[in-house]
This record gives C-alpha cells, sequence and structure tokens, in this order.
C-alpha cells in the first residue's frame, strides 16, 4: 500500500500571515498578503484568480524547497498546501515515536514568511500516509480505544500547535467509497478507522477539529468526480456517494464547512468523458448543501497523449481549458490549488511514470520553470471566471 516514503496514493491516484486569524466556519474573510510580483512576462496566477474572487495557491514539501523554486512558488502562489510535511510519516514515523514538527514547522513558516494563506492537512485523518515504519498489524490490530487515543490524541496535538495559524484543515481525507460499492455509510470500509472505531469515525473526526481549532475551515476532501477511470469507476456513482455521505452527517450536525474536490484530471480522452452539465449539477449540489468548495489538488495525468513535449503541452493545456470553464461557473468555489506548479516536483512521475518513459508534463510550469502552455490555460480560466465574493481578502494592492 504505502512506499518508504509514505507518499502512495490509492491505486487510481495517488499560513496564513503572522498575526492573522484563520477563516471561520461561519464566513469570517481572512487576511493574507502575497510576495513580489512575478518577473517580466509571467504574470502571478494568484493576482489573476483574486481578481475574480478565488484564492490560487499550490501543494509544496520542504523537500523541493531548493536554490530556484522557492521563488517562483512565492510568485505565483497565494495557499500553501503541505504535501508531505503533515503526513504521519513526518509526524510519527512510528507507532512510539513522539510527534515530530520539524518538518510540519518549516512548511508552516516557510508560509508565513512569504504571506501566503496556509492550508493543514491533507494526511490527519486517512488511511495512507504512514511509511515503512507502520506494520498493518498496527492500525488494523488494536482495540477501540488504542485507535481512538492514536488518532483523536494526533489531530488535537497537531492542530493545536497550528491554531490560529491555518485559514483550513483538511479533516478527513478519500473516506468515501468510489464506483458503485452499496454500503449504507457510503464510507469506504477497506480504512482501519472505520474497521476499529466504526463509520462514526468521520463525525467525530470534524467534532474534535471543531474543538481544536474553532476558527478554521473544516474540509472533507476526495478524489473522482470527473470521468470514468481506467477502472471503471463512474464519477456519477462517487458524486451521488458522495453526496449521500454530506447529507447524512450535516443532518447530524457533523461541523463540515467546505468540500475539497481533488481534480486530478485523466487527460486521455477528456474531451468524450468529462460530462460537463452533470459535473457542474454536482458542483451545484454541493453548494445549496451550504459548503464552500476548493478545488484542491489538481493536475493532469497525461496517459494517451504523445510523448514530443510540444503537441503534448498543447493537449494538457486543453484539458485544464475544459475543466475550468466549466468548473468555475460555480460561484461556491473558493479556491483552486494545483498539485505542485513545476514539473520538476510531480507525484506522477513517482507514483505513476509513463510507459515510454518521458516525464510526465501535468503543471503549468516546465521542468526548468519556465511557463507551459498549461499556465496560460490556466492563467486565462482564472482570468474570465464569474466574479465571486471572496473568502480570502488579500491586503495586497492587485
Amino acid at each position: 500500500m504505502l512506499d518508504q516514503t509514505g507518499t502512495s496514493r490509492r491505486s487510481l491516484l495517488l499560513g496564513a500571515a503572522a498575526g492573522v486569524v484563520g477563516a471561520a466556519a461561519a464566513g469570517t474573510p481572512l487576511a493574507g498578503a502575497v510576495a513580489a510580483d512575478a518577473p517580466a512576462g509571467v504574470p502571478p496566477l494568484w493576482r489573476a484568480a483574486a481578481r475574480r474572487g478565488i484564492a490560487y495557491g499550490s501543494s509544496i514539501s520542504t523537500w523541493q524547497l531548493d536554490a530556484d523554486y522557492p521563488t517562483l512558488y512565492r510568485r505565483q502562489a497565494a495557499v500553501l498546501w503541505p504535501e508531505d510535511d503533515f503526513l504521519w510519516w513526518r509526524l510519527k514515523p512510528t507507532p512510539d515515536a513522539p510527534l515530530d514538527f520539524t518538518y510540519a514547522d518549516q512548511i508552516v513558516e516557510f508560509a508565513e514568511r512569504n504571506h501566503q494563506v496556509f492550508f493543514g492537512g491533507p494526511g490527519l485523518v486517512w488511511d495512507e500516509g504512514f511509511g515503512d515504519g507502520w506494520q498493518d498489524s498496527d492500525l488494523w490490530d488494536i482495540s477501540e480505544t488504542r485507535a481512538r487515543t492514536l488518532l483523536y490524541g494526533t489531530m488535537r496535538a497537531v492542530m493545536h500547535r497550528y491554531r490560529g495559524r491555518a485559514a483550513a484543515w483538511v479533516v478527513v481525507n478519500e473516506a468515501i467509497v468510489n464506483g458503485d460499492d452499496d454500503n449504507d455509510h457510503g464510507l469506504r470500509k477497506d480504512v482501519p478507522w472505520y474497521a476499529t472505531i466504526g463509520p462514526e469515525y468521520v463525525a467525530h473526526a470534524f467534532h474534535v477539529a471543531r474543538e481544536s481549532d474553532p476558527h478554521a475551515c473544516l474540509v472533507m476532501n476526495d478524489f473522482g468526480y470527473e470521468t470514468v477511470d481506467q477502472y471503471g469507476d463512474r464519477p456519477i456513482d462517487k458524486q451521488r456517494a458522495t453526496l449521500k455521505v454530506l447529507d447524512r452527517l450535516l443532518g447530524q450536525g457533523v461541523p463540515i464547512d467546505a468540500f475539497g474536490v481533488q481534480a486530478h484530471l485523466l487527460a486521455d480522452q477528456f474531451r468524450e468523458r468529462f460530462h460537463a452539465r452533470q459535473y457542474l449539477r454536482f458542483l451545484s449540489e454541493l453548494a445549496d448543501r451550504g459548503l464552500r468548495i476548493f478545488i484542491t489538488e489538481m493536475d493532469v495525468q497525461d496517459d494517451g497523449l504523445p510523448k514530443a513535449p510540444g503537441i503534448r503541452d498543447r493537449m494538457v493545456a486543453d484539458v485544464y481549458r475544459r475543466y475550468l470553464d466549466v468548473a468555475l461557473q460555480e460561484k461556491a468555489i473558493k479556491a483552486v490549488i494545483s498539485f505542485g506548479l513545476t514539473d520538476r516536483y510531480t507525484w506522477l512521475d513517482e507514483d505513476y511514470p509513463r510507459d515510454d518513459g518521458a516525464h510526465r508534463r501535468p503543471l503549468p510550469f516546465k521542468r526548468d520553470l519556465s511557463p507551459a502552455p498549461a499556465y496560460d490555460a490556466i492563467r486565462d480560466e482564472l482570468r474570465g471566471a464569474p466574479h465571486r465574493k471572496p473568502m480570502f481578502h488579500l491586503r495586497r494592492h492587485l
């Protein structure tokens, strides 16, 4: 299930400025600022988004802070989504290890130095991200009492440490069934927390999160909503299961403030497989339940596209255009977060290498940090999006 780094995903997929209070669940805006202007000719994506009331950002990890990438990152992103540094293999590398905040502190401080809005997570309540210091028995063969202490105790400690510094927390990640799995709860059963605590582990996690950081926006995050995947799972089934889960949880008073749609987009036949009207209806259904929506892990898996970089880049850009042209019509979408900014650092190269051996090209900037056609596509769609009331107010002149 997991590789040595703890970063592998499921078979299909894988802080705010100092002194600024996290966005309140009831809608209190978060004030932040964004770093210096981008180099001439490469306008920052965050600015194009902010003019339409959208916060744009990207994931990043401490191990990616090389000699030149941080400069690009701080200029392009207004939101920082930690990729690895809040996963358990970093925070608690073995079951008996004390919590280690070394890397989490570094990535939060990086966000604060660069006046970026910080999103906490996404691995606090997840069935992956543990690394090779954990055995299956450490998670599956434990009592309910031990599971509750382990899960909720770790959550409380992490969230207390960064309380008031995170605008939002991804509380539960990838918990909803895929395909047409007929589960009364709509939750995956192949998760250790489900097996040890029961389906109520999700509701309990959100209540713990609200107690631990009362003013942060609490997010449920998942994938599989755009196209039929390579395993035959249909997005309509995932959409229905998601609404079923949300209706049950919200009906019980569970404090979910926003839903994260990962948007790992499959390029192969995207034009034919992506049903725009159905997708927009799903987003509208989320909004009708009073939820904000974040696009949280957007990238393009370029299987089925030619090896030649030029034509492949143009086809990847076309996927972004088609997707964002539809998704951004929903004004409840308050943030768009790419899963990385540069092809230099993409999980797809490591976890899902192309059969032809070519580097994947899923992101708005190339490996040399120059803008790819995807950059133009994302910028154009952000600039053309309907204006909405922003959730995150930037203190910087646009």
